[in-house]
């Protein structure tokens, strides 16, 4: 059986009777299964993950950006994540039996569909991007929300559905194919931003850190702390514990300590191996290893 894995990232994170309702069009759907959602007051952001066969996870998608698109007032909206929409980001992973080219083709079968119904402009981005220089998410989200409408007068900015023209709430979403990634951030025990972005500055690929990097800064008020936000986007290649190890490093130069760490939503077991290999010394460990695995074959 055909099964593909979606992570839609929604622009609310504090009204709960919003994200219920938004993660109810996850609940109780056939061939589908709701993984996890977690929602972050200071992103104003919710993130879901779920998993099944690849029409019947579309259609789940696309009901939940229905219900997003009328609760959801981007003109309204204030967090510290950037976004251009009520629904920001819908990338689409191969797990099993199907290739990176169908899952694609899903993508673009959604982005049609999207903007055909709830006339929202769709981006395609990674492995779905028409245009090289729509491939970076963080290209495509430059100006966000708030600059949409500029962005948009640009003929070169033509979205891949719809319109040179914003949803008049729900902005523009972006939709992808993309290898599976971990969203992973680290605590700093310092309030100061600037201190945080340069850190941050430093590790990431765009500005010659690790090629498998993506990394921002964030304040997280209520804690007087900061956080550097990362996508790790290929795992096998810039480990966790090798970006976990980046930031202590660049940390030092500031006399600032790192107090804890996130994974936000679902992680790959591999690269949890990979970090107990690397911090135990232990050599031959893999996931035949662990005992869960056995007792799942």
């Amino acid at each position: 059986m055909s099964i593909v894995e979606c992570v839609p990232n929604f622009s609310e994170g504090r009204d709960l009777e919003k994200i219920e309702k938004i993660v109810n069009a996850f609940r109780n759907k056939k061939d589908v299964k709701l993984l996890n959602y977690e929602a972050d007051e200071n992103y104003n952001r919710l993130v879901v993950t779920i998993i099944g066969k690849p029409q019947e996870v579309k259609n789940a998608v696309f009901e939940s950006i229905g219900v997003a698109k009328d609760i959801i007032n981007m003109n309204e909206h204030k967090g510290q994540h950037p976004r251009v929409g009520a629904i920001d980001v819908c990338p689409f992973i191969p797990i099993r039996d199907i290739s990176m080219e169908d899952v694609v083709e899903l993508t673009k079968e959604l982005g049609r569909e999207v903007n055909d119904k709830y006339k929202i402009p769709v981006f395609l981005y990674e492995e779905s991007a028409t245009k090289e220089e729509r491939r970076n998410l963080a290209t495509i989200r430059q100006g966000e929300y708030e600059g949409l409408d500029e962005k948009l007068k640009n003929y070169e900015w033509k979205p891949d559905f719809g319109e040179n023209k914003k949803h008049p709430t729900a902005g523009a979403i972006v939709i992808g194919a993309r290898k599976a990634l971990i969203a992973y951030n680290i605590n700093l025990d310092t309030d100061n931003i600037e201190i945080t972005s340069k850190i941050a500055k430093a590790i990431r690929y765009s500005s010659g850190g690790y090629r498998y990097i993506k990394a921002g800064s964030v304040e997280i008020p209520e804690k007087k702390i900061t956080q550097v936000t990362m996508n790790l986007t290929d795992y096998t290649h810039t480990s966790m514990y090798r970006a976990f190890e980046a930031v202590k490093f660049e940390a030092k130069r500031f006399g600032v300590n790192i107090i804890g760490s996130e994974i936000v939503g679902l992680c790959p077991m591999e690269a949890l191996i990979d970090v107990a290999s690397y911090y135990l010394g232990l050599e031959g460990f893999s996931l035949k290893k662990i005992l869960e695995t056995n007792l799942m074959e």
